[in-house]
């Protein structure tokens, strides 16, 4: 099997190791795979800030880049759910960039997802010896429809202890723009989320999301606090 990996925009720009992490987990799978170099965007952060026109004008570069691939896998629920649920409505129905739009939705996976109801997998082969809690992000839980699925993953890794962490399908507070307009909110619901985290004594808060990550990050790295916020990829291509 061969796939087209939509690495997004925060993980290439921020966490690079977001995509390593999936490519060693493919390469373990012995699953083939393409980096369409066009790639840009999906549209998301503009459409969501209400700019129709700027989402639509990046939405054209993803479909350029992606249209004659086949299957797509990308590690994060909100970018696919932007693909699979919005991005054909940025275009008048029954045109040509419609159609591809649909037609590519139809082939875009979350990571999770791929391994599990695609490939059939729950075991990679991955070892990490650390207790671990898990963060349910909102588009891939509500869009997507994707919760047992990194649970699934997560407890076939070699030495990992999965604890539940009360409100773990509550929002994290980053939300795109929200953080930034509604920033002491924002904060305040992140708070929350990382005392709960802290409280199952996980040295470890995974999430499928890097945007989730990146504003949990940094109430972290503010607090000091002994816990780490992982990609699942990163968990998943350790070994």
């Amino acid at each position: 099997m061969r796939v087209s990996l939509f690495i997004t925009c925060l993980a290439d720009q921020f966490r690079p190791e977001v995509g390593l992490g999936m490519v060693r987990v493919l390469d373990r799978l012995g699953v083939a795979y393409d980096f369409p170099p066009g790639q840009t965007c999906c549209g998301q952060p503009a459409r969501n800030a209400g700019s129709v026109a700027e989402a639509r004008a990046v939405g054209r570069q993803f479909l350029r880049a992606f249209r004659d691939a086949g299957t797509i896998v990308a590690p994060s629920g909100s970018c696919v759910s932007m693909v699979k649920h919005h991005l054909p409505g940025l275009f008048d129905p029954g045109s040509a960039e419609h159609d591809t739009a649909r037609a590519i939705a139809a082939r875009v996976h979350e990571l999770s997802q791929f391994l599990v109801d695609v490939l059939h997998v729950d075991d990679v082969g991955a070892a990490f010896p650390y207790r671990v809690t898990y963060h349910d992000s909102c588009h891939l839980l509500r869009e997507l429809g994707v919760q047992d699925q990194p649970r699934r993953l997560l407890r076939r890794v070699r030495g990992l202890e999965l604890v539940d962490m009360a409100g773990s399908d509550n929002c994290c507070g980053f939300g795109g723009l929200f953080a930034v307009k509604q920033a002491d909110i924002s904060g305040a619901m992140g708070g929350d989320k990382i005392d709960r985290a802290i409280a199952t004594g996980a040295q470890a808060l995974v999430a499928c999301d890097t945007g989730c990550l990146m504003h949990l990050d940094g109430i972290l790295a503010r607090r000091g606090a002994p816990l780490r916020a992982m990609h699942l990829a990163e968990v998943l291509g350790r070994e």
